[in-house]
């Protein structure tokens, strides 16, 4: 199961999981449209290998159904991958604030879906795993869990305000940091491992300028791609980590080791 699946990342995760032999029940909001990359696994995949459904993982009863309609078409879950998240990218019609204006209801949206719908998906599709006593649950953290984003990444949009990341983003992802150990150090008796997976800047339609400094700042000298990902995910998934449960997997090109 992957939650957030229409996104760039949920994709990624979609697809690899497919291609290592997995069925995958893609899960996003009734609003999020179906891109181009998602339409061709809907087209080269059966709805045995690949259904997607609609939920707003903030709403237990419909987590709830369905968790029902997984069990009836695929069995018990085995993997989760928490993925369903709000960022705030910096858009052109976008409004920008000070950081003492920010509106407090950015702040609970993003808190409410990056944090509590993480606990919410994890207590519902927890449940037969927890029953079968195995699985892997892989929470989507960001490099943003463990340091602050650099603001003059952002300086040359020349906006006043600037264009800032909401500070509910970096702590929405410390949190799902903490609720990883929380549930792995609870579940770990019933054979369900819960770790987290936290990418650092992905490639992806950002502009120039950005890019050239994010480099800077990366040991390695680049943004990650997708092929970059998609091991870390096969390992966290796969009995290849099976004694490994609690912990964050950082993959930023060595965007946090100075």
């Amino acid at each position: 199961m992957v939650t957030g699946a229409l996104g760039k990342l949920g994709t990624v995760w979609t697809e690899t999981l497919l291609e290592a032999g997995a069925a995958v029940l893609a899960l996003d909001l009734p609003t999020q449209p179906v891109g181009e990359s998602f339409q061709r696994l809907l087209d080269r995949h059966t709805r045995a290998r690949l259904c997607l459904l609609r939920v707003d993982v903030r709403e237990r009863s419909e987590l709830e159904a369905i968790h029902e309609r997984c069990v009836a078409m695929f069995g018990a879950p085995t993997i989760l991958v928490n993925n369903a998240g709000i960022d705030r990218p910096p858009l052109r019609e976008a409004t920008c604030y000070r950081i003492e204006d920010m509106p407090l209801a950015e702040a609970r949206q993003i808190l409410e879906v990056n944090t509590l719908g993480v606990l919410l998906s994890s207590q519902v599709f927890a449940r037969r795993m927890l029953q079968a006593r195995r699985g892997s649950i892989i929470n989507i953290g960001s490099l943003y869990a463990g340091v602050s984003p650099e603001a003059h990444f952002y300086d040359h949009l020349h906006r006043d305000p600037p264009h800032l990341k909401p500070p509910a983003y970096g702590a929405s992802k410390a949190a799902v940091i903490n609720l990883t150990r929380y549930l792995a150090t609870h579940w770990a008796p019933y054979g369900v491992r819960v770790n987290a997976l936290s990418p650092g800047g992905v490639l992806g339609g950002q502009d120039a300028q950005f890019r050239q400094k994010f480099c800077r700042r990366v040991p390695l000298g680049r943004m990650a791609v997708s092929e970059d990902l998609r091991g870390p995910l096969l390992f966290l998934a796969s009995a290849a980590s099976s004694y490994v449960t609690g912990t964050e997997l950082v993959v930023d090109g060595g965007f946090t080791a100075w």
